[in-house]
């Protein structure tokens, strides 16, 4: 267990580096929760220091500032001017961007099916309406795991 006020898979939460932090809901966020849940259900530990626990902790820190913090200047896991996010092949998002369409759930969620076949549409949703329906789906948040990590090159 993680000591009070800290969270042992994601960091900039607490602490003097985030006292002038602005957030979304007015405080820090608490993942005590989610946090049992996913070590609950994980499928695999990994050896601390390794590739794999920094670039699983990484992600879940990312995913706690992209939907918790409001200001760009707050983001500590990303540069927050060089940062471009996309899925599946689409177009760069900035965090600015991700902010333009709704946050995170949204920027996930991008799509090219025909509005027709979307069961959510990310277009049609807003911050607040994205957060209702992902915490309404995930009454206990989104535990997530990191399976495999992939890479060219060399580490420094």
């Amino acid at each position: 267990m993680a000591a009070k006020g800290e969270d042992k898979y994601r960091s900039f939460i607490h602490g003097e580096g985030e006292k002038d932090t602005l957030w979304r809901f007015g405080a820090p966020p608490n993942y005590d929760v989610v946090n049992k849940l996913f070590e609950e259900g994980r499928t695999k530990i990994w050896p601390a220091g390794s590739l794999e626990e920094k670039v699983q902790n990484l992600v879940k820190t990312y995913e706690m500032e992209i939907f918790h913090k409001t200001r760009l200047e707050d983001f500590k896991s990303v540069d927050p001017h060089k940062f471009t996010f996309s899925v599946n092949g689409g177009r760069a998002l900035s965090l600015e961007g991700i902010g333009q369409l709704g946050g995170g759930y949204n920027a996930f969620l991008q799509t090219s099916l025909p509005e027709d076949l979307r069961v959510y549409d990310p277009a049609a949703e807003t911050a607040e309406s994205s957060h209702r329906a992902f915490t309404t789906a995930f009454p206990r948040g989104f535990a997530l795991e990191v399976l495999q990590v992939l890479f060219r090159g060399h580490l420094p």
